[in-house]
């Protein structure tokens, strides 16, 4: 494969992944770590990818992909992971749902249990979880964000903030490589720091293509959290921090 052609389909991998590894590259293309490493540094300096110690994201750090686009990417590891979630969760609890693709294939993994009390700002959850008639399904109040069926503003988080369940379901757009919990939209943020508070486990949901992937509003670090579910071990630097936090990770 010729350079360009190479270029162009790193490019697609990082769009679609919306981060990959060197290791994965070089898996890939069959080529040597020096070659993909000379692939991303001309990448990066034609600012077409952003760069990272082990692989490379997407440039942006202030839009997420399309919400179509996500729900295809990684279908597989996120349905294990919403497998292993929804087996920790017994008949009868209560728990927050939050917005995000992962969180989703969470609620489609809970249609077989039985009496669930919900509370969701996910519009495609609320729509989902109406076909089962013993759940009891609560739906934040706030604006709908049209592209993805999110919940939030003021309203959202003052109607959270009424409840305390047992569980909070939480997806992430970016976890940084010491750790840190990154999302693209302020607002949203605000609206998981009130499930967070709000849950007596909050439980992470994230595919391997989170960590390393770059995001500029900063929600806070691993021990906000209780357990961490993915389906590649992550970084060392994230792993270390997991560690410090004593967070439960649970690979799927």
């Amino acid at each position: 494969m010729k350079q360009t052609q190479r270029h162009d389909a790193i490019i697609d991998l990082v769009r679609r992944q919306g981060y990959v590894s060197t290791e994965e590259l070089v898996e890939h293309f069959a080529v040597s770590p020096q070659t993909i490493r000379r692939d991303l540094n001309d990448l990066a300096e034609q600012n077409r990818i952003q760069r990272h110690h082990g692989g490379a994201a997407l440039p942006s750090t202030s839009e997420n992909s399309a919400w179509q686009d996500r729900k295809m990417m990684w279908s597989l590891e996120k349905a294990r992971i919403a497998q292993r979630v929804a087996s920790q969760i017994p008949d009868g609890a209560s728990l927050f749902i939050d917005i995000g693709t992962t969180p989703e294939a969470v609620a489609h993994a809970l249609m077989n249990h039985s009496n669930l009390r919900i509370v969701t700002n996910n519009l495609n959850v609320a729509v989902l979880l109406m076909a089962k008639p013993d759940f009891r399904l609560i739906l934040a109040g706030g604006e709908v964000r049209t592209r993805d069926g999110g919940i939030m503003g003021e309203a959202t988080l003052d109607y959270i903030s009424q409840f305390r369940l047992d569980y909070g379901i939480l997806g992430i757009s970016g976890i940084d490589l010491d750790g840190s919990l990154l999302d693209f939209d302020y607002h949203e943020v605000r609206t998981k720091r009130a499930i967070i508070e709000n849950s007596r486990c909050v439980m992470l949901v994230a595919d391997h293509s989170k960590f390393g992937r770059n995001a500029m509003v900063n929600l806070g670090n691993m021990g906000m959290i209780d357990y961490l579910f993915t389906d590649q071990m992550p970084p060392a630097s994230v792993l270390k921090t997991i560690e410090q936090h004593d967070v439960h990770l649970e690979l799927c």
